[in-house]
C-alpha cells in the first residue's frame, strides 16, 4: 500500500465513525511556549483539553506534521528515527472511550476494505493495572492472551511512569499495537492512550478518575507504510525513497544501506525534509529556539556531505525532490520551493566558509585530548568554537562520540552564560512578576477594555501599587509623589490600550475628586490593564472614581501608523510574495517599524512601488472596519494568519478596502485603528534594512512626521545641489564626480604624480524644481553613494568637498617647490662626518610617500639619516625620520632624533631605531623645529 494512500484510508476511515477531518496544525506553533515544534497530533487540541476553547465536533482525525529532535543522533542510524514525521491520529473530548477505540482500531487494521493485515499478525501490550483494556482486547476483539503482555508505568502509561513520578494533571494508561511482518521484527505501529485518570500527589491513591475521559491515539505514517511495504526501513518507503535517491544522486555517491555513505545520506533526507517544511513556514536558520534547531539540522547535514567530499552548498538542490515527494498532501510546499531552496543554499553557503576551519579546530582539541589523556571535551572550547566557527556544540558531541569522548555541556552553558552576561543579553525584567499584580489578579481577574468605541470614562481604582518591582506593594491611599519613581493604578475598566500587539501604550490622566494622576504609559499583565504614571496632585485611594481621559492627538497618530502597518503587510505581499509574512512590528505616533520575512534585500525601485501602493490605498478613502466573528468565518473571508499563531476563536478582524488595486486587506488585530484609509495622511518609508538572517525591517512615518521629513528631504537636496553647484536633478551624479576626484586627488598626492588639466563637468540643466518624489530618489541615489542616510547627505558633501579642497591645496603646495623625488632631496642635503644628512619640508606629501623616499634615500645611500615633515592643514605637522643600518649599530636612533623636534612643534612620537614618526599641533614653529632637527642629529653624529 503506498504512503498517500494509507494516510487517505485512515481519514476516511474514521469520518465514517462520526470523526471530523480536522487538518494538520503548523509545525511550529508560536502560541504554545511549552514546545518549539509540534510533537504529536493532540497539541493542536490542547486548548481544548484545557478548558480554554470548546469545539464544535467531540471526535476528530488529523494527519499531523511533527517534529521531535529528542533522538536526533540516531537519525539515519536505525531503521525508525526521524526528525521530520507524519503522525496518525483520533481523538474523543469526553465522547467514546476503551471499547470503541479498541474495536475501530482492530477494525481498520483487520478489515479487508481497509487494510487487511491477518490477525494473527498482530499483538498487543496494555499496561500492568489495565484489566478493563486486556479484557476488551481478549473477550470482544478475541485476541489471545499469548499476544497480550502487560506492562509497567515506564512503557504503558503516559506521560511515562506518571502514577509514580509525576508530573500532577490528565494522565491514563496505553495500549500498543505491534505488527510482524513477514521475516521481521515485531513493530510498533500504533499506541493508544486512554486519558481518565487526574494524578493528584503521591501514590497510593493519587491517580483520580476524570468525569469526562478522552481518548488519544497516534499511528506513525512512515513506520506503518514501511511494515506495510515491508522495506528494511522507513526511508525505503515509497515516499522517502525518491528523496534517499535524489541526495545520493546530488552528492554524487552510490546509495548502500548498510554503509558509512548510506548512513550518512539517509540523515541528510531527514534533516532537508524537516528544513522544508520548517522554512517553507518562515522558521529560517538562526541563534534561538526553533531557528537555531533548522540550523543545527542543516549544518549537521552539510558535515555529511562535507565527509562525502562537497565543498559547496547542495543540500538546496535536494528541495525539489521533498516538494516532489510531499507535494501531493501537502501542495502549499510548491509554492515556495524557490524560496525554500535559497534560504538553505545561503545557510550552506555560511558554514561552508568557516567548515573547514573548524573542522581543523577540532582535530586539534582531540590531538591534544590524546596526548594529555582527557575524555572529556572542555566546554569552554566547544563555546569558542560555536561563536567562531558556527559550530554547533550538538555537532561537536556528535562528532566526539565518534572519537569515544564525552562532551562537557555545564562547561559549555556556563561559557555562554558568561558570554551572555557580557553583551547584556541577560537582562530581563518582566514586570509584575509575582507580587501586588497577582494578588489583585486573584481578586479581579481582568480589567474590562473600552478603548475601540471610546477615550474617555468613568471608572473606579481598584488597585495601587507603589515602589519599584520587587521591593513594591498595594497602598490603599496614595499623596502626590515624585517622578522618581512611577505608580502602578489599575482599573475595573479603562479606555487606555494597554501595549500589545506591536502597538504602545496610551497616556493621558485619571481626575478624580481632588486629585490628578498623569498616566506615562499602559501595559498588560494578564487581562489586567496596569496604569504606570506619577498622582500630580492630592490623595488618591482604591476605591475611588475617576475620569480616564486619552491623550486622543497621541492616540490618533498610533492609529494612523497602526493602520498604515496593515497597508504596508497589503502592498508586501503584493510586491514580494506571500511569504513576506510578519515577524514583528511596533507602532507608535506617526511611526512604525515592520519586520517581515524576505531573503534578500528590497530592490529600491520595489521599495519605491510599496510606498507608491500604500500611499495609493491612503487615496482610496476606503473604509476601515473591525468586527467579532467566528474563527472559521474570519478564515473563509481570506483573513490573514501567521504561521504558528493559534487565535482565540471568535476573533477580532480588521478590515480596510477595497484598496486601489480592488483588493481589501483582512487582518486579525487586537490594536485600535482609523476609520478610513484616507486618515493615515502622508506615509514616507525612511529606512529598509536586514535585522538577521532572512528578516527585513522596513522604518515608516506617517502623518506630520512624513511631512516634516518631506519637507526636510527637498530642503536637503537643495543644500547639496547648492554646495555641488548643480541643479537638484543632477546632485548625485556630481557627488559621483566628487567621489572620483578625491579618489584620484588621493592617488596623486601618495604617487607624487602630477594632476591631469582634463576636468569633468556636467552640461548645465534646467532649474526647474523638483517634485517630493524625485527629491527623494536623488537624494537617496546620494545617500547610497555616500554610504549615508538621505538627511545625511549635506553633511557628507560639506565633508568631502573640504577634503577635496584641502588636497587640492597640498598639491600646489608640492607642485610650487617642484614635484618630490630623492635626488632632488640629495641636493640640499649635508655631510656630517661622512653621513648624508637630510632634513627638509615636503609640502603635500602623504605619510606613505614620505615613507617610500626615506626609503629610496637609504638605498642611495650608504649612510644616511633622513627627516621630513609636512603640514596637513592649519593645525597639525606630520614628522617622519629613518636613519641606515649602520648609523643604528653605532649606537643612533630615529626614535631619540625624532622627539625633541616633535616636542618643538607641541606634540609627541617615537618609534623604532630605524624609523620613526611624530606629530605637532604648531605648524608656525616648523622652521625653528627643522633646525632642532639639524642640531640633534649632528650631536648624535658626534660631529
Amino acid at each position: 500500500m503506498q504512503t498517500n494512500e494509507l494516510r487517505e484510508k485512515y481519514l476516511a476511515f474514521f469520518e465514517t465513525k462520526g470523526h471530523t477531518r480536522v487538518a494538520s496544525d503548523v509545525l511550529v506553533p508560536t502560541w504554545d511556549p511549552s514546545v518549539l515544534f509540534t510533537p504529536a497530533g493532540m497539541n493542536q487540541f490542547k486548548d481544548h483539553f484545557l478548558g480554554k476553547v470548546k469545539l464544535e465536533y467531540t471526535r476528530a482525525t488529523t494527519c499531523q506534521k511533527c517534529m521531535r529532535t529528542g533522538d536526533i543522533d540516531n537519525v539515519g542510524r536505525t531503521p525508525r528515527h526521524h526528525t521530520f514525521f507524519e503522525m496518525l491520529g483520533n481523538f474523543s473530548f469526553g465522547d467514546y472511550f476503551k471499547d470503541e477505540a479498541i474495536h475501530w482500531a482492530w477494525e481498520f487494521l483487520t478489515d479487508k476494505k481497509w487494510l487487511g493485515l491477518p490477525a494473527e499478525t498482530l499483538s498487543v501490550t496494555v499496561y500492568k493495572d489495565d484489566q478493563e483494556a486486556a479484557d476488551i482486547w481478549h473477550e470482544k476483539i478475541g485476541l489471545p492472551t499469548s499476544r497480550i503482555s502487560f506492562e509497567k508505568e515506564d512503557e504503558n502509561f503516559w506521560p511515562a511512569s506518571a502514577p509514580s513520578q509525576g508530573p500532577d494533571g490528565v494522565c491514563g494508561p496505553c495500549s500498543e499495537i505491534y505488527y510482524t511482518a513477514p521475516g521481521r521484527e515485531a513493530l510498533e505501529i500504533w499506541n493508544l492512550v486512554f486519558t481518565q485518570f487526574n494524578r493528584v500527589g503521591d501514590p497510593p491513591d493519587n491517580l483520580r478518575p476524570l468525569p469526562s475521559k478522552n481518548i488519544d491515539t497516534g499511528m506513525g505514517l512512515e513506520r506503518t507504510a514501511a511494515a506495510l511495504q515491508n522495506v528494511e526501513t522507513n526511508f525505503h518507503i515509497d515516499i522517502l525513497m525518491p528523496i534517499v535517491k535524489a541526495a545520493a544522486e546530488v552528492c554524487g555517491v552510490e546509495y548502500k544501506y548498510d554503509s558509512e555513505n548510506g548512513r550518512r545520506i539517509r540523515r541528510i533526507t531527514d534533516h532537508v525534509r524537516a528544513c522544508t517544511f520548517a522554512v517553507h513556514e518562515n522558521v529560517y536558520p538562526g541563534a534561538n529556539k526553533e531557528k537555531y534547531v533548522v540550523k543545527r539540522l542543516l549544518r549537521r547535514a552539510v558535515l555529511d556531505g562535507h565527509q562525502m567530499g562537497l565543498r559547496d552548498p547542495f543540500l538546496s538542490k535536494i528541495v525539489p525532490a521533498v516538494v516532489d515527494a510531499m507535494g501531493g498532501p501537502y501542495p502549499e510546499l510548491k509554492e515556495t520551493v524557490e524560496r525554500v531552496a535559497g534560504v538553505i543554499e545561503k545557510e550552506e553557503a555560511n558554514f561552508f566558509s568557516t567548515i573547514d576551519g573548524g573542522l581543523n579546530r577540532i582535530d586539534l582539541v582531540f590531538d591534544e585530548m590524546r596526548k594529555d589523556n582527557r575524555t572529556t571535551v572542555d566546554g569552554h572550547v566547544a563555546a569558542d568554537l560555536y561563536q567562531t566557527y558556527g559550530v554547533p556544540p550538538e555537532l561537536f558531541e556528535s562528532l566526539a562520540a565518534e572519537h569515544n569522548l564525552a562532551f562537557d555541556w555545564k562547561g559549555y552553558h556556563e561559557a555562554m552564560d558568561e558570554h551572555g552576561v557580557r553583551s547584556g543579553t541577560d537582562q530581563k525584567i518582566v514586570m509584575g512578576s509575582k507580587g501586588p499584580i497577582d494578588s489583585l489578579k486573584k481578586v479581579h481577574h481582568k480589567t474590562e477594555f473600552l478603548g475601540y468605541e471610546i477615550t474617555e470614562a468613568e471608572a473606579t481604582v481598584v488597585g495601587i501599587v507603589a515602589g519599584k518591582p520587587g521591593s513594591d506593594q498595594l497602598c490603599d491611599k496614595m499623596e502626590e509623589v515624585g517622578h522618581e519613581d512611577p505608580v502602578r493604578v489599575v482599573l475595573d475598566k479603562t479606555p487606555f490600550y494597554g501595549e500589545s500587539g506591536g502597538q504602545v501604550g496610551d497616556v493621558g490622566k485619571l481626575v478624580g475628586k481632588g486629585f490628578e494622576f498623569e498616566v506615562i504609559d499602559t501595559q498588560k499583565d494578564g487581562e489586567l490593564f496596569i496604569h504606570l504614571g506619577h498622582l500630580k496632585s492630592g490623595v488618591m485611594s482604591e476605591g475611588d472614581t475617576v475620569t480616564a481621559t486619552v491623550d486622543t492627538s497621541r492616540r490618533a497618530a498610533i492609529q494612523r501608523a497602526h493602520s498604515a502597518t496593515h497597508l504596508l503587510h497589503h502592498a508586501l505581499h503584493k510586491h514580494l510574495g506571500d511569504h513576506a509574512q510578519q515577524q514583528g512590528s511596533k507602532v507608535d505616533a506617526d511611526w512604525l517599524r515592520f519586520d517581515f520575512t524576505n531573503l534578500s534585500p528590497v530592490e529600491p525601485e520595489k521599495l519605491a512601488a510599496i510606498a507608491e501602493d500604500v500611499a495609493a490605498d491612503v487615496a482610496t478613502a476606503a473604509p476601515v472596519k473591525w468586527e467579532t466573528l467566528p474563527l472559521a468565518d474570519a478564515r473563509k473571508q481570506g483573513a490573514m494568519m501567521l504561521f504558528g499563531e493559534k487565535y482565540p476563536d471568535p476573533v477580532r478582524m480588521v478590515s480596510m478596502g477595497p484598496l486601489s488595486a480592488g483588493t481589501n486587506s483582512r487582518e486579525l488585530c487586537g490594536g485600535t485603528h482609523l476609520t478610513n484609509t484616507s486618515e493615515v495622511g502622508a506615509f514616507e518609508i525612511i529606512s529598509e534594512e536586514g535585522v538577521s538572517s532572512g528578516t527585513r525591517r522596513i522604518v515608516a512615518l506617517t502623518g506630520q512626521r512624513a511631512e516634516e521629513q518631506a519637507t526636510k528631504t527637498v530642503a536637503e537636496l537643495e543644500q547639496a545641489a547648492k554646495l555641488l553647484e548643480v541643479d537638484g536633478s543632477q546632485v548625485a551624479e556630481a557627488v559621483g564626480l566628487l567621489l572620483n576626484e578625491q579618489r584620484s586627488l588621493k592617488k596623486l598626492l601618495s604617487s607624487g604624480g602630477q594632476p591631469s588639466d582634463e576636468t569633468t563637468t556636467l552640461a548645465a540643466k534646467s532649474a526647474a524644481k523638483l517634485s517630493y518624489q524625485q527629491a527623494k530618489l536623488v537624494l537617496a541615489e546620494a545617500g547610497r553613494l555616500l554610504s549615508v542616510a538621505p538627511l545625511a547627505v549635506v553633511q557628507r558633501v560639506e565633508s568631502l568637498v573640504s577634503e577635496v579642497e584641502s588636497i587640492k591645496k597640498q598639491l600646489a603646495e608640492r607642485d610650487a617647490t617642484g614635484p618630490l623625488s630623492a635626488d632632488k632631496l640629495l641636493e640640499s642635503a649635508k655631510d656630517v662626518t661622512g653621513t648624508t644628512v637630510v632634513i627638509a619640508e615636503t609640502p603635500g606629501a602623504p605619510q606613505n610617500l614620505m615613507r617610500q623616499l626615506i626609503d629610496t634615500l637609504r638605498a642611495k645611500c650608504d649612510s644616511v639619516a633622513v627627516m621630513l615633515a609636512a603640514r596637513e592643514g592649519d593645525d597639525k605637522v606630520t614628522l617622519i625620520a629613518g636613519i641606515s643600518k649602520d648609523l643604528q649599530d653605532k649606537g643612533v636612533s630615529a626614535g631619540k632624533w625624532i622627539s625633541p623636534v616633535a616636542k618643538a612643534l607641541g606634540g609627541g612620537g617615537g618609534g623604532r631605531p630605524d624609523m620613526a614618526q611624530a606629530g605637532g599641533k604648531k605648524p608656525e614653529e616648523l622652521p625653528a623645529a627643522l633646525e632642532v632637527a639639524e642640531k640633534t642629529i649632528t650631536e648624535m653624529l658626534g660631529a
